[in-house]
């Protein structure tokens, strides 16, 4: 079995803030998209690694990483409007060896290497086949409104005065408690045969926030492997320190031999 792997960076990070991608923001001392290409560079069974960048970020990272990916093998796509648009650039790109394609986020760094020989292991069964957790809060589904503003608009011959600044607070309401069961939360690696996304991806109409959605809408049977909470999707930047320290609890395999000769010797 050979994988080719597709890093998803190209997104526009809006929700985290800042000045430039969160894709460069440090994990525990490193920049997060490069421990997260460091989870399948070295596994012998993916031939192949591609980093999806947003044309707008391909000069800082050519310029400060280049080097790194050369060294890495890590071959850099320029990514498109949405993540359909760039998984399919991506796709274009996928190594004829490969067998399976996986597609993982590059804002999840905190990833063991035992989950993903799970989910290899079952695409390869399979077909398809993800990381996800069940969902264990209380979900509401809430509708948002916006509310008149508080307190009185200063008015000049019936309109705002110019250059006030009116602030119209928003209303969020319970509208229902959802049930949570059968509900689990997708995580990243999604992994599938290579001609399953191919195909899922030339018959995509409408833009998706995953691959596993594709398939699915071709009637194809996703498979579920347990993944783990720990495997957080950074967004925010308070989520840095959360990812930072989970990285240190990870489940690590068992080494396939003894790190010396006399490791097993009693003295």
């Amino acid at each position: 079995m050979k994988v080719s792997v597709i890093v998803a960076a190209a997104g526009s990070a809006r929700r985290f803030g800042g000045k430039r991608n969160k894709i460069f923001e440090k994990v525990d001392g490193r920049p997060m998209f490069l421990r997260t290409l460091e989870l399948f560079v070295n596994r012998d069974d993916v031939c192949q690694t591609l980093l999806v960048i947003s044309p707008d970020d391909e000069a800082e990272m050519k310029e400060r990483f280049g080097g790194n990916l050369g060294f890495m093998g890590v071959r850099i796509v320029l990514g498109g409007p949405q993540r359909t648009d760039s998984i399919r650039n991506a796709l274009a790109c996928v190594d004829d060896q490969a067998d399976l394609v996986a597609v993982h986020d590059a804002a999840r760094p905190c990833v063991s290497p035992l989950w993903i020989d799970a989910v290899f292991a079952e695409a390869e069964r399979t077909g398809a086949a993800i990381l996800a957790c069940p969902v264990h809060g209380t979900l509401k589904k809430v509708r948002t409104t916006t509310r008149e503003p508080d307190g009185p608009i200063p008015m000049l011959g019936g309109e705002p005065l110019p250059g006030t600044a009116i602030r119209r607070p928003k209303d969020h309401q319970i509208v229902q408690t959802v049930s949570r069961d059968e509900l689990w939360e997708a995580q990243t690696p999604q992994v599938f045969s290579k001609k399953i996304l191919m195909d899922a991806y030339a018959k995509a109409a409408d833009a998706a926030t995953d691959d596993a959605a594709l398939v699915e809408a071709m009637g194809r049977t996703v498979h579920v492997v347990m993944g783990d909470p720990r495997n957080v999707k950074i967004t925010v930047p308070g989520d840095l320190a959360v990812a930072s320290a989970l990285i240190q609890t990870l489940p690590k395999p068992k080494p396939k031999r003894d790190a010396h000769p006399f490791s097993e010797a009693q003295w």
